[in-house]
């Protein structure tokens, strides 16, 4: 399965991958609104590939062929103050 990924120039580290090249007529047009002009990334055929970077290789493949297109959206940003609170906690509960 052939598929096309295009980088949206709104979102940062935000993915729209579909399943031919400039083909966005499944996609929704308030997804495309907010998303913007797309940006070709790469194309590549998933039939050939395990795994890919962050999303489950299964689930684009699904959303593929069931809705045509799968959104990758960026992880979640590191909240390093919250990690830093639950070290110190659990600092101070070995220490007793």
């Amino acid at each position: 399965m052939l598929c096309a990924v295009y980088k949206s120039p709104k979102k940062a580290e935000t993915y729209l991958f579909v399943e031919r090249r400039d083909d966005f007529s499944r996609v929704p047009a308030p997804l495309m609104d907010t998303f913007g002009t797309p940006q070709l990334a790469m194309m590549f055929n998933l039939a050939g590939k395990t795994r890919l970077g962050i999303s489950d290789i299964d689930k684009v493949r699904a959303a593929l062929k069931t809705q045509g297109y799968f959104l990758q959206l960026p992880p979640p940003p590191e909240n390093l103050l919250k990690e830093h609170l639950a070290r110190q906690a659990a600092e101070r509960g070995s220490n007793k």
